[in-house]
């Protein structure tokens, strides 16, 4: 089902506590716009990941299913998805992040990440998907043994520039694990698309790309080849990290402006607001990033070093995709967390056109 809304959104740009690099003196300047948003389908069921094709939408929702949608009509189809190991759908876990294959015109294939229960212990895992009629089969596994929980399980999954692939994994619950290099959980991992480790990464035959993370869940490249990732904090202090290979990003010893030596502080933090920031993508150096406990999309200018809402009024926000001047997202009031409206979840259609 295809329907239309007008909604009047704030843009406001930040300071304070939202932009460590402006005074709280400083005047806002507050903009409003007129955007019309295209709510492209409906009646989803906690989707977590964006993912397109053509003219083909492929999302991951968590209860452990793929929904293809058809991006001129709405139309949905459900399909299924035959793992070796079951999608264990408890609390934050589930089927998380989802990329198709660089050559999936031909392969047919994608990458998932998922959560699974493997005697007794929570884990997730990195597989190779082919579809196959309706149904996408796992040929392949990249990567197990990721620690897992009912919170904290990361979850995305997207290729970089140099053609490796990346993938978010929280802390599981336990803030110990992030500043453990023997362990996975709290880190931003980096491999090679079969599951080997690239010879170039920061430490010797590891996965481990950076580490003292709690819970990120969104990846982006600018056009430098520059890697960001949106981070949940404690209690508030969300945060925006620039990421270098190597580097300990504090958790959970430090958050916000705090510093100690040889960690690094975020480029961004909510203050003491809560963002619960998520999937994330940048276009002409703004940052563009899903906000759950937010409810809405934050948009980062790195030139102005501004933060400000591009888009609120649907909901907890999920995922972002950037296509020319559009953008997609995807609401999750279904998650446990947020309140249903008529129609949720909803796959979502903005223009970026000022």
């Amino acid at each position: 089902m295809k329907g239309f809304i007008c909604i009047f959104v704030s843009f406001i740009l930040l300071s304070g506590c939202f932009n460590k690099d402006k005074n709280p003196s400083d005047k806002d300047a507050v903009e409003i716009f007129s955007r019309q948003a295209e709510v492209i389908a409906t009646d989803l069921e906690i989707p977590w990941n964006i993912t397109k094709h053509n003219n083909t939408f492929y999302l991951s929702e968590r209860r452990g299913y793929i929904v293809k949608v058809d991006a001129d009509s709405g139309t949905k189809t459900v399909q299924n998805i035959e793992v070796s190991k079951k999608v264990l759908h408890s609390g934050e876990g589930g089927l998380l992040g989802f990329l198709l294959a660089p050559d999936f015109t031909q392969s047919q294939e994608a990458l998932a990440y998922h959560t699974y229960r493997e005697d007794g212990t929570v884990l997730n895992r990195i597989i190779r998907l082919k579809l196959e009629g309706n149904t996408w089969r796992e040929i392949a596994v990249i990567l197990e043994n990721i620690p897992g929980g009912r919170i904290h399980n990361g979850g995305r999954i997207q290729i970089g520039p140099d053609g490796k692939l990346y993938a978010t994994a929280g802390d599981a619950g336990n803030p110990d694990n992030a500043q453990n290099l023997n362990t996975l959980a709290g880190k931003i991992l980096r491999m090679n698309i079969d599951g080997t480790v690239p010879e170039d990464n920061p430490y010797t035959d590891s996965y481990v790309y950076s580490y003292g993370h709690r819970n990120p869940q969104g990846l982006a490249w600018d056009q430098s080849g520059n890697l960001y990732s949106s981070e949940h904090g404690q209690s508030a202090h969300d945060e925006i990290n620039l990421v270098q290979p190597g580097k300990n990003y504090g958790w959970p010893i430090i958050e916000g402006d705090e510093q100690e030596p040889d960690m690094i502080s975020p480029l961004f933090h909510s203050g003491g607001d809560t963002w619960a920031p998520s999937g994330m993508a940048i276009k002409d150096n703004k940052i563009y990033v899903s906000n759950l406990r937010g409810e809405q999309i934050l948009v980062i200018d790195l030139d102005e070093k501004t933060v400000g809402t591009f888009f609120q009024e649907a909901g907890r926000m999920r995922d972002v995709l950037i296509e020319d001047r559009t953008l997609y997202t995807i609401t999750n009031n279904r998650d446990g967390r947020g309140t249903p409206r008529e129609g949720d979840d909803k796959l979502i259609r903005l223009s970026l056109a000022e």
